[in-house]
Formats: structure tokens, C-alpha cells, sequence
């Protein structure tokens, strides 16, 4: 008998809803997963909602949206790697039929995937290891042991939603300087920790030696630029929906650096977990809104509509 999921399929740009799928059988390398929460990304998900996201591998409709799911391994094969009854996160998964695809696929409430794929997680974080991915990606962009030359630690940070507090969270949590986060938006402009929080307006300052966007404003770059001393770094790190351009002249006059920081790689989940299983990278706060995964609908529409909701979870376990 085929086991089936429950998931969260787009079916078009603005349309969603739940579907029952047949899964993939599993092979001796993968895991069955029972999921208990995952996240609503308001960056790539909200572009996909919207219909704006751009020609990406595997992209189509319809769907199953998401890379932020925590569950327990239900099956595990000989060659998995991992046991049944471990907490692990998954990145999503390609294991759907119908003719639904796995983008990147994991708002369901069973996936099948390598073990090689699903990370062990801690029991004591619970819910919260759906913030892993988001970790890692802030990670991976300040990764200062990863860079074949000497990287500056982030002096500005631009956009204070999840990503944008996880990257100040590292900083602070190095014992580096804490770095100054741009926010336009009132509502984000609070709850940060050892670090200030600023409207551009209100920021004098134009030597940057290095800044990480987070914004995802395909705009900003002008902007950034005019704020860098001579040699800085811009590392973008959001997801942008348009082509990047920015005018010459400056960027020629301060020798502008422009780096792209790329998906997070396994060295990044394991020290992030580290990180957030001792104590040293706090999650806490960071999770605004919960909802039953039968209301999935609405949970999407406050997720990517609603300015004070950094990150929706959807709760699965009633699904099982």
C-alpha cells in the first residue's frame, strides 16, 4: 500500500490548498519523516505565491512549497544513516506524485528523503528548529573561517525580519562588535538585542567596511554603495526577484566589493546547531505566529501579508 501525505500545494500563483499525495517508496538510503511543524519562508515562498520568482531549477506548478520542516523518522533505511524515533530537520523533499513537484518541498505531514539530507536535531528546541535553515543561510554568508582572505564581521546588516536578527544574533554571539540593522519598516524596528536598530534616514554614517543585505530589494544597491568605505564589501544575501544593476562611477571610486552569498552547506547546519543547542545562538522571539496546518490557507496570507508576523509555523502533528 502507497503511503500518502497531507501538503500544502500551490496550484497556481495566489492559489493554494491542501492535497492528499502518494508518496515515493523509500529506498534503503532514505527516511520517512512524520513532520510536527514547519515554517512559512516569506522570502522564496512569497515569491512563489506571488508568481514573481524567478527561472529556477525544478520550478513550475503545481507545488509543494517550503525547506523548514522539524518531525520524527518514522522508517529509517539499513543505509540511512540515522534511527527511528530521532528528531531531525528536513530541507525539503522530492517525493510527491500526481505530478506535483518538490519546490523545494516540505510543507507536508510525511516526506520521504535521504538521510543524508535530515539533520539530527536536539529534542530541547523544539518547535524552533524550523529556524535551522534560516540560521545556517546566516551563517553561510558570514562564514569567517570559510574565505580563502581575511573577512570583515558584518558593521551593517540591512533588514531586521528573521534573517536579519539571526545574522546580528552571530555577530553579537562571536563576541564582535555589534553591527548597526537597517529597518524601514516601524513595526521591525524593535526587540533587538545588544545591537542598534536604525532607519537609514537616521544612520550618518558612510565608511561601512563590510554589509550584508537581507532586504531582497532589487534597488538597494546605489544606495549601499554610497555608505562604503573604500575596499568595503556588500554581500547580498536575500533572494531578489529583478536583475541587480547599480551605477559605476562610485562603486569605481571606493573599489566596491560585491559578493554573493550562496544556499547554506552542511558545515553551516552543523555549527548553527551547535550553536543554538548550547545556548550560544538564541532562537527565542523569533516565532510570531502558529496555526493548525487545516487553516494553511489563511496562515500563508498573514505570513506574507502581515508586517508583525516574522515567522508563521505550521503545526502538523494534529494531520498525522
Amino acid at each position: 500500500m502507497k503511503t500518502t501525505t497531507t501538503a500544502v500545494v500551490l496550484e497556481q500563483p495566489g492559489t493554494l490548498a491542501l492535497h492528499h499525495l502518494d508518496l515515493a517508496d523509500p529506498a534503503d538510503t532514505d527516511v520517512v519523516v512524520d513532520v510536527e511543524w514547519s515554517g512559512i519562508s516569506t522570502g522564496t515562498e512569497k515569491l512563489l505565491w506571488s508568481g514573481r520568482m524567478p527561472t529556477f531549477p525544478g520550478m513550475g506548478y503545481p507545488l509543494v512549497p517550503g525547506y523548514e520542516a522539524v518531525g520524527r523518522v518514522r522508517e529509517a533505511g539499513r543505509a540511512s544513516g540515522l534511527r527511528v524515533g530521532e528528531r531531525v530537520f528536513a530541507p525539503g523533499a522530492h517525493c510527491f506524485g500526481g505530478g506535483v513537484r518538490g519546490l523545494f518541498g516540505a510543507s507536508a505531514s510525511c516526506l520521504v528523503l535521504p538521510g543524508a539530507r535530515a539533520v539530527p536535531v536536539a529534542e530541547n528546541l523544539g518547535e524552533q528548529a524550523v529556524l535551522l535553515a534560516l540560521a545556517a543561510t546566516a551563517y553561510h554568508a558570514v562564514a569567517w573561517g570559510g574565505r580563502r582572505h581575511p573577512l570583515v564581521p558584518p558593521e551593517l546588516i540591512v533588514g531586521h525580519g528573521v534573517l536579519g536578527r539571526l545574522l546580528a544574533r552571530l555577530v553579537v554571539a562571536a563576541g564582535l562588535p555589534p553591527p548597526t540593522v537597517w529597518e524601514i519598516c516601524p513595526e521591525r524596528q524593535g526587540d533587538a538585542t545588544g545591537y542598534p536598530v536604525l532607519h537609514p534616514d537616521d544612520d550618518p554614517r558612510r565608511d561601512y567596511r563590510a554589509v550584508v543585505d537581507v532586504s531582497g530589494d532589487a534597488g538597494i544597491l546605489d544606495r549601499l554603495i554610497g555608505r562604503l568605505a573604500p575596499g568595503g564589501e556588500i554581500v547580498l544575501a536575500g533572494f531578489y526577484d529583478r536583475p541587480l544593476s547599480f551605477a559605476f562611477p562610485p562603486a569605481f571610486m571606493r573599489e566596491a566589493q560585491i559578493r554573493v552569498a550562496a544556499e547554506w552547506k552542511p558545515a553551516d547546519m552543523k555549527a548553527v546547531c551547535h550553536l543554538a543547542e548550547t545556548g550560544q545562538l538564541s532562537l527565542d522571539g523569533l516565532i510570531t505566529h502558529r496555526a493548525e496546518a487545516t487553516d494553511a490557507e489563511r496562515a500563508y496570507r498573514t505570513a506574507f501579508g502581515d508586517t508583525r508576523c516574522l515567522k508563521m509555523v505550521l503545526d502538523w502533528k494534529a494531520t498525522a
